[in-house]
This record gives structure tokens, C-alpha cells and sequence, in this order.
């Protein structure tokens, strides 16, 4: 588990999250599972790759944020533990908590440096966005029309507005051409077969319904995080005021302490939150998922009207709408992230 998954599942310790049961998976065309097949190593490669970075770009800014207010404990600590006085039996090792310091402000630094030179957040956007576009190649695939020369290998520029839509990558556009004359093959003919379409049209529902369902996950865990750290926050505030009120009678360190590093946490923790934008997240995620439901019920409600019908255009325009959802979302998505780079707290 990585470190930012850690701290906020300590978090959310005692948050009840009730989860929507997962929907029931259906199995795409036969006509397809070729095209899944051969598309699935590379789908494989780009997620681990954007797990990898994700978790690294994710736990360094929790990790930076968190890490500074340690330094502002470390800081203070000598101070309260009464270490600066020459009359205690460990002064001459009160150094110590200033190389601890020092190492904390390293951390933060190199981790702030590698993050950059590595680049974790632009590899992960690139990933991600690699593995979600391959994902949905097999969906994309029978809204192609091969017969028309098009200028561009990539699939989604041929069936989506080029304007509109997550543009190409060299990655993508080399997958494409590779499994087009696959797709050509296995394609051919399938628009007059009406078993293909009602199962590429169900199929289609399912991987929606799948899609709608992890919506509703990143709402509720993004809602409850959001909550969750905003309490925290005026847990930290009260006992802050308390300890200000409780130092103009008491005269002790030990408050110093409170009012000093309280504030401090309280920062790194809505930074951290802030740089997460749990709150867009949550709301943009809960937004999606009632559009998806609504692409769904327009998928299945032209299925029933298709009939004994031939003409397959209706059906192909709600599948094409639904996926052309998915990809603004996923564009919005990108560009929410994009400009939050790696902070030095």
C-alpha cells in the first residue's frame, strides 16, 4: 500500500462508507475478443505505469506537507522538553533535534527535486491517460468506418471531434494502426448482424455501469475524506485556542508547543487536501455518475425501439455519446490535475 493510500486510510479510521454493490459484468461481442486479446499487454503495461507514478506524485506532496510540520515539532521540542537549558543532563545533545531537523528539510527537499527531474506527475497524466484510451479502443472499434480513407491512425480522432477530445499520443496512434487491419477483419459485416448489436450495445451498458459504480466509490471516499480532514482541522483550531487562552495563566513550554505545531498540522493536512482536490473530485465524480445513468437509460431505450429494424445508426450515436462522456471526463479530469505540481511546503 503507498504511503498517501496509509495516511488516508488512517484517516478515514471509524468513517462508515457505504459503497454501492458492484454491477454484474457483461461479456463483450465475440467479434471482439480477438481485438481485447491483442490490446490487453499494452492496457497492462501503460496501467502498471501509471500506478507506479501515481502513487509516487500522490505520497510525495503528502509527504511533503506532512513532513513539514514534523519540522516545525522538531523545532520547537528541544524548547519543551527543556534540552536548551545548560543545566539539563542532556544539553549537549540538544544538536540532535536541529540534524533532525535538518534531515526533515532534506527529505522534503529531495523528494520536492526527484518528483521534478523525474517528472512523477506528467508520466503519470501520460500513463493514465494511455491506459484509459487503450481500455476503450475494443468500444471505439465498431464506430470506425473502414471503408473511408482517413488522415489519421488514431480511432478517436475518426470518430470524435478532434476539439473536443484527449488529442493523440505516438503510443496510441502506433496501437491503432497496428490492430486496425484485426479490427477490419473481425468487424466486417457486423452492423448487419443483429446478435452483434444487441450484445455490443449490453456490453456497453455494463462497462458504464461499471464506470458509474467506481464514480459513486470516489464520491463517497472523497466526501468522507473531505469531512473527515475538516474536523481534524477544528479539532487542531479549538485546542490551539485553548492552549493561547491556557498560556496567559500558565506559563509553560508545553503550550508553546500546542499553539506552534497544531497550526502547523492543520496547514500540511488542508494543503495536502487542497493539492488532492478531494472536494472537485467528489462533486465532479457524483455529477458523472448521474450522466452515465442517463447515457445508459438512453442506450437501453434505443436497444428496445431498434426492434427488427437494420438501420444501426440510432444505436451507434447513444454509444458514441456515451463514450464521447467518458472522454470529456477524462479530459477534465487532466486538466484539474495538470497544473498541481509537486509543492515545497
Amino acid at each position: 500500500m503507498a504511503f498517501h493510500q496509509i495516511i488516508q486510510r488512517v484517516l478515514l479510521i471509524g468513517a462508515r462508507l457505504k459503497f454501492p454493490p458492484p454491477p454484474q459484468p457483461a461479456g463483450p461481442p465475440e467479434r471482439l475478443l480477438p481485438l481485447i486479446e491483442a490490446l490487453a499487454p499494452a492496457h497492462l503495461m501503460f496501467d502498471a505505469r501509471a500506478l507506479h507514478y501515481g502513487h509516487r506524485y500522490r505520497s510525495g506532496f503528502w509527504a511533503i506537507y506532512l513532513l513539514s510540520a514534523i519540522a516545525v515539532l522538531f523545532a520547537v521540542l528541544p524548547l519543551a522538553l527543556g534540552w536548551d537549558d545548560r543545566r539539563h543532563l542532556l544539553h549537549p545533545v540538544v544538536g540532535l533535534w536541529a540534524v533532525a531537523e535538518v534531515l526533515v528539510i532534506g527529505t522534503v527537499s529531495t523528494i520536492y527535486w526527484l518528483g521534478h527531474r523525474r517528472d512523477w506527475q506528467g508520466q503519470w497524466l501520460h500513463a493514465r491517460t494511455t491506459a484509459e484510451l487503450i481500455w476503450y479502443l475494443p468500444l471505439v472499434a465498431p464506430l470506425l468506418d473502414f471503408t473511408r480513407p482517413e488522415p489519421s491512425a488514431n480511432w478517436y480522432m475518426r470518430v470524435f471531434d478532434p476539439g473536443n477530445h484527449l488529442r493523440s499520443k505516438d503510443d496510441l496512434e502506433a496501437l491503432c494502426a497496428k490492430n486496425e487491419p484485426l479490427a477490419r477483419t473481425q468487424l466486417d459485416g457486423a452492423w448487419s448482424d443483429p446478435a452483434f448489436i444487441s450484445t455490443y450495445a449490453l456490453w456497453t451498458v455494463g462497462v458504464l455501469e461499471g464506470q458509474t459504480h467506481y464514480h459513486h466509490r470516489v464520491a463517497i471516499r472523497q466526501h468522507a475524506l473531505l469531512h473527515r480532514v475538516h474536523s481534524v482541522n477544528i479539532g487542531l483550531f479549538g485546542l490551539t485556542a485553548l492552549g493561547a487562552l491556557l498560556h496567559l495563566a500558565l506559563h509553560t513550554v508545553w503550550l508553546s508547543v500546542i499553539t506552534t505545531f497544531f497550526p502547523a498540522l492543520g496547514a500540511s493536512l488542508h494543503g495536502a487536501l487542497a493539492q488532492s482536490e478531494a472536494y472537485r473530485l467528489g462533486t465532479t465524480s457524483e455529477r458523472l455518475g448521474v450522466e452515465l445513468q442517463r447515457a445508459i437509460g438512453d442506450i437501453r431505450a434505443t436497444l428496445d425501439q431498434q426492434g427488427a429494424s437494420r438501420n444501426p445508426t440510432p444505436i451507434k450515436g447513444s454509444i458514441q455519446a456515451a463514450i464521447e462522456l467518458i472522454l470529456e471526463e477524462h479530459q477534465d479530469w487532466h486538466m484539474l490535475v495538470r497544473p498541481h505540481h509537486l509543492p515545497l511546503a
